[in-house]
């Protein structure tokens, strides 16, 4: 598959993942803790990224350039998951007071205060409130997120050969 359709397809992958996190909020009712924000940003970078390499169309250096920047926002996100899986296996007697949502820390405190206080993740992300297959959304949301970092480092990586090269 060419890079261009490699590209499309992760944006429709983070573009429905996203679409199942705003269901999980709207429909089913599941408030999002400051680190599930946090990995939503990171589905959006990745697939940001994606749409602006299936829309460039990149050859050979491009593909690394985007290959990486998929890598490092899907790295981010790769994090935040973990973390949130750390709170969630904490002892209860570990498990750090809840915090107020995401909506009033944005409304009174300083955009440092919130993303400080999001990547350190309070009570509320060590709440497991869904679970599929045995995995809690931070668990489904790390496995798609090493996917995608595993892709972007492959575009990285990749040495292709060179057009222009035969057979000869």
């Amino acid at each position: 598959m060419k890079g261009r359709a490699v590209f499309a397809c992760v944006f429709a992958l983070c573009a429905g993942l996203l679409g199942v996190a705003f269901y999980m909020q709207y429909v089913m009712g599941l408030e999002p803790c400051p680190l599930c924000w946090l990995q939503r940003f990171g589905f959006m970078g990745a697939g940001l990224v994606s749409l602006v390499a299936a829309l460039h169309g990149p050859k050979q250096l491009g593909l690394r350039v985007y290959g990486l920047l998929l890598a490092v926002t899907a790295g981010a996100g790769l994090g935040m998951a973990v973390r949130q899986l750390w709170l969630q296996n904490l002892p209860a007697d570990q498990v750090p007071a809840c915090g107020p949502s995401v909506d009033y820390m944005l409304e009174v405190l300083p955009w440092s205060d919130v993303l400080t206080t999001a990547l350190r993740g309070t009570g509320d992300c060590a709440a497991v409130v869904w679970r599929f297959l045995g995995l809690s959304i931070p668990g489904w949301t790390a496995i798609f997120f090493v996917l995608l970092v595993i892709l972007g480092l492959g575009m990285l990586f990749h040495r292709g050969k060179p057009k222009g090269w035969g057979a000869g």
